[in-house]
């Protein structure tokens, strides 16, 4: 039976395991482009959902 302090280890291994990785990813050329499209596709959307907004107040 795994203790509290162990799987508490374990979290804390995993998670400081995914903070390194996510800054070396966002390090590389590759990391960097990817961030790009996303805020990319997060700025369409968001407009997306503005156009909507706006279409659904002018047919009330």
């Amino acid at each position: 039976m795994p203790t509290f302090e162990s799987v508490r280890e374990k979290i804390e291994s995993r998670y400081g395991t995914a903070i390194g990785a996510e800054e070396l990813a966002a390090e590389t050329e590759e990391g960097r482009a990817v961030e790009e499209q996303f805020e990319a596709r997060q700025r369409a959307a968001a407009e997306r959902l503005a156009q909507i907004r706006e279409s659904m107040r002018t047919d009330d």
